[in-house]
């Protein structure tokens, strides 16, 4: 799923993405604990550090918010909803299936089920399907998930249905029925139409910032107040119809939110577990809150598990020196990974990272193409390398990082590094909710992010092409932050989707990591960990692995309603 973004549920500043993850610990099963048989009722509290980044579907795009979304959003296809490998299984959600193939794969139908509805009454139809996935395009909108533009043909000059109309390559025989014509053969299609820039948007709405402040849900649940940066309520849905969908449970009543919320305030809000906050999840605890979890009582309110993504450094490759490979491998051969791991929390919140793909990823291949002694940095040989690109006496570059206390240590251990060398930091904190809105828009991008990808389903396509492929890189919700254009890379990438087999594409992409690497424009840093407490009054809590390894919110819910 897309460009990292914070684990979990996006709570207390861990980074992420979309991903795969696994493993629950303390869940109990029927008889109780956060995995026992939830009710239907009650209001589920959600803390959180940070606001979401958008409510558009086609403007968001990372881990935590593609979650909420399938609370108020449907798509014509969904991941499943249930732990493990079960929940990435790509399942029908508005389709009646997940899409028929024809012309070798570069046309797909999909027909809409029926009892499907808007907020408001109104039926969804297949022009609504068309008019929301045609607002991708669109140059202010467009910003979130790339794959419809990336995939599906389109005039080059088109910018979305507000500016340039109506978009042939997207068919609509019938209120029923929609056909996409694509560039070229796409084996996985069923799997894209999973993204939420598929969410239906009734025909002629949703122009600027609408859907920002007023969704309109095609989900079980809509908005009933917002108050950006601060709260966030959902309600229940009157005109979603359970009979049309066989993913979401919608337990509770309610979901409130509550943001701007201090990471420790909330650790000591749910070690406590007072009141309201016995009915509430929250992300990932602080480094400072571990050893504080681990008495029996809390343990039984403890899941845990891979997030499934990785946090790495992006190399920006269009600035000096960073133009140049070997300051990027010195760069990467410098680089103290335990004291990254150190500011991110230690072991229990994190692994240290060698390759782009994080372990989850099918066909992944574990190797180590800078390595040094512990992963502390091999400072003589990035010396070596740096004096071979004339730069013995060192240079300066600006890091781009969120603002929080976690992500700003993360940063001073990367300038401590590259110290030594002579490599002059300056860390540039932006604000967490504009955060990955600043970074990938490419004229306000410094020398280097840390950030975090997230698959967007199970499939090494997700990972590698949006960070790596330079035809794709674009001037707003660029993926591609290091900008690599390289075309030994395009190529293979070209290469790669052609495979029909998806076991022998996930082993290319393996062989593709490695290639990338070569060129080192990115330093893959960590695969973070999912370590959450959650109120003693919560069920049906599990990590997703599509949604990095976050507690998938289409399921969960409160134990008792009555409390």
């Amino acid at each position: 799923m897309k460009r990292t973004m914070l684990v979990g549920l996006v709570l207390s500043g861990v980074l992420a993405v979309s991903a795969c993850g696994g493993g629950t610990t303390g869940a109990k099963g029927e008889s109780g604990g956060p995995g026992g048989k939830a009710v239907q009722g009650g209001t589920l509290q959600v803390l959180q550090n940070a606001a979401y980044s958008h409510l558009d579907p086609a403007r968001g795009f990372d881990g935590g918010v593609n979650n909420f979304y399938r609370l108020i959003y449907r798509t014509l296809t969904t991941q499943g909803a249930a732990p493990g490998a079960e929940g990435t299984k790509i399942l029908p959600d508005l389709a009646t299936d997940t899409g028929k193939p024809s012309d070798g794969g570069k046309t797909w139908t999909f027909t809409l089920k029926d009892g499907l509805f808007f907020e408001t009454g109104a039926p969804i139809t297949s022009a609504d399907v068309k008019w929301g996935v045609s607002r991708a395009w669109d140059p202010e909108i467009g910003i979130g998930s790339p794959y419809a533009k990336q995939l599906i043909e389109a005039p080059a000059s088109y910018q979305g249905p507000y500016k340039s109309g109506d978009l042939p390559t997207i068919a609509t025989p019938d209120a029923k029925t929609i056909v996409f014509h694509l560039k070229k053969p796409y084996a996985d299609f069923g799997s894209v139409v999973a993204q939420n820039t598929f969410t239906p948007v009734p025909k002629g709405q949703g122009a600027g910032n609408q859907l920002d402040s007023k969704p309109i849900s095609s989900g079980p649940y809509k908005v009933s107040e917002y108050k950006p940066g601060a709260a966030l309520k959902l309600v229940r849905n009157d005109k979603w119809d359970k009979k049309s969908d066989d993913v979401r449970t919608a337990n509770p009543d309610a979901f409130q939110w509550t943001f701007g919320l201090d990471g420790a305030t909330i650790d000591e809000r749910m070690i406590a577990g007072q009141g309201a906050d016995a009915d509430a999840i929250a992300g990932t605890v602080q480094a400072a809150s571990v050893a504080r979890i681990q008495t029996p009582q809390l343990k039984q309110r403890t899941m845990t598990g891979l997030g499934g993504c990785t946090t790495y450094m992006g190399l920006n490759t269009t600035k000096k020196p960073l133009n140049d490979v070997k300051v990027r491998q010195a760069i990467n051969l410098a680089v103290n990974k335990q004291t990254v791991r150190d500011a991110d929390g230690g072991s229990a919140l994190a692994d240290i990272a060698t390759s782009i793909q994080p372990p989850t990823v099918a066909g992944r291949v574990d190797y180590d193409p800078y390595p040094s002694a512990d992963h502390k940095g091999d400072v003589e040989a990035a010396r070596k390398l740096l004096t071979e690109a004339g730069l013995a006496n060192g240079f300066t570059m600006t890091l781009d990082t969120r603002a929080q206390p976690k992500m700003q240590a993360m940063a001073v251990a990367i300038q401590q590094a590259l110290e030594p060398l002579k490599i002059t930091v300056k860390i540039n904190t932006i604000d967490t909710a504009t955060y990955y809105e600043v970074i990938g828009t490419t004229s306000q991008q410094h020398d280097a992010a840390i950030t975090g990808w997230c698959p967007d389903w199970p499939s090494g396509a997700t990972f590698l092409p949006p960070l790596f492929d330079g035809r794709n890189i674009t001037t707003k919700g660029n993926s591609n932050l290091a900008q690599l254009n390289d075309p030994g890379v395009n190529a293979k990438i070209d290469e790669i989707a052609k495979l029909t087999d998806v076991t022998a594409a996930n082993a290319a992409y393996g062989d593709l990591d490695k290639q990338i690497m070569e060129l080192a424009p990115v330093v893959p840093l960590l695969y973070e960990k999912v370590l959450m407490l959650v109120g003693s009054n919560i069920a049906g809590a599990y990590l997703h692995d599509g949604f990095s390894g976050g507690i998938d919110l289409v399921s969960v819910g409160l134990a008792d309603a009555g409390k």
